[in-house]
């Protein structure tokens, strides 16, 4: 059994004690770094004063940014297996 750590993650000033595996709290803390840097930026960009609609917007942004890299691998993807499908044609007929 793996032992677990206690941290405390300081997001939109408030504390949120989590107990994790240690492989997760680099990627936690920075996280919270993120998303507190998020905070900061919409405040100061548009005057959002309320901490739960700079939230919102931080989750739309890191979720959109993440969903965008999905459809863009997804399109690389998809381009390659074009391209080798046209490869493979291209051999087949040579034969």
């Amino acid at each position: 059994m793996s032992d677990k750590l206690k941290i405390k993650l300081s997001v939109a000033n408030r504390i949120y004690p989590l107990t994790i595996d240690p492989s997760q709290e680099e990627g936690l803390r920075l996280a919270s770094q993120q998303i507190n840097g998020l905070i900061k930026k919409f405040e100061q960009n548009y005057s959002v004063r309320d901490k739960q609609d700079a939230l919102a917007m931080c989750a739309l942004q890191i979720a959109s940014s993440k969903k965008q890299s999905s459809l863009n691998e997804e399109t690389f993807i998809n381009d390659i297996e074009d391209r080798l499908s046209k490869m493979i044609n291209i051999l087949d007929d040579k034969k």
